[in-house]
């Protein structure tokens, strides 16, 4: 509340009342694995209301945006944090880690600002949609090479193509399931006039999609996207963001007051200027080659 009265948005409220219930300043709530739970409840429903303001036909039309976008901004972000990090002095293993982490962005974060805008069907939405939905996609590869920098056995070919395939596969019968059994499964269900049990079967429908494509060792946020795709081809799509959106206020809003949670302020207070010189180092890196992808893609 006043964050809203003093023009400031609501997700720096969400992280600020984190910060201050959080076990480093007021220790109102002693367990923040249970906050981070509710907390990935709230992204897949987010990305699942992403998905169903679009469709099939426009993610086929954004392909090219998150192929040679997405791995633009990645391999590019990867490079020059990697160069800068091995100027610094550290070795290759923990450089090639912080381009890693450096590349990667808050799908939560951009797209609930983009959502509160009304942004996400612009140009500039679809081309950060396309991107961030390669970061969630490369995460798996790099979670694969992470144990070899630390010196640990890697994953070898034949399981990063099991890999591969898994996730192919459940792809696959997500969107056979957004042409065919999601329709028909929402069709039977609003013939009973019950509210409650649509409002139900959506949920589930988006849990067990994330819950498919997290086993596949993909992210819960890419399978609530491609299940709000699957239900976005479905004359309920309208109805169905009519009920989700009240959850997924509340859900998101935990995201966002756990990561506040997490924030140690002591350990801000002793390193302030490091941590503000790294973050807006990272920040300006980032804007310029993210540009520079987007140069390179004619827009």
């Amino acid at each position: 509340w006043l964050c809203n009265r003093l023009r400031v948005p609501a997700i720096v409220g969400f992280l600020l009342s984190g910060t201050l219930a959080g076990l480093h300043v007021l220790g109102l709530v002693s367990s923040v694995e249970e906050v981070e739970d509710l907390a990935e409840i709230g992204v897949v429903l987010l990305l699942f209301t992403i998905g169903l303001e679009f469709s099939l036909r426009r993610m086929v039309q954004i392909g090219r945006l998150v192929v040679v976008g997405g791995a633009l901004q990645v391999g590019l972000t990867i490079a020059a944090i990697g160069a800068l990090s091995r100027a610094s002095g550290l070795p290759g293993p923990e450089c090639l880690f912080l381009g890693f982490l450096a590349s990667l962005s808050s799908t939560a974060i951009v797209l609930k600002v983009l959502q509160e805008r009304g942004e996400v069907d612009s140009p500039h939405g679809r081309a950060l949609l396309g991107i961030l939905i390669f970061q969630d996609i490369i995460v798996v590869p790099m979670m694969l090479v992470t144990p070899q920098l630390g010196g640990k056995a890697i994953v070898g070919a034949s399981g990063l193509l099991w890999l591969l395939a898994k996730a192919i596969v459940v792809v696959g019968l997500m969107l056979l399931a957004a042409r065919w059994a999601v329709p028909a499964l929402l069709y039977q269900v609003a013939r009973t006039r019950s509210r409650e049990l649509f409002l139900l079967t959506i949920v589930i429908t988006c849990l067990v999609a994330a819950r498919a494509t997290y086993a596949a060792g993909l992210s819960l946020a890419l399978g609530a996207f491609l299940a709000g795709l699957a239900v976005s081809e479905s004359e309920y799509s309208h109805h169905t963001l009519g009920g989700i959106l009240p959850l997924r206020d509340i859900f998101t809003s935990f995201f966002f007051i756990s990561m506040g949670m997490l924030l140690d302020l002591s350990y801000l207070g002793g390193h302030l200027l490091w941590v503000l010189g790294v973050a807006a180092g990272v920040m300006v890196v980032k804007a310029l080659l993210a540009t520079i992808a987007a140069l390179l893609l004619g827009l």
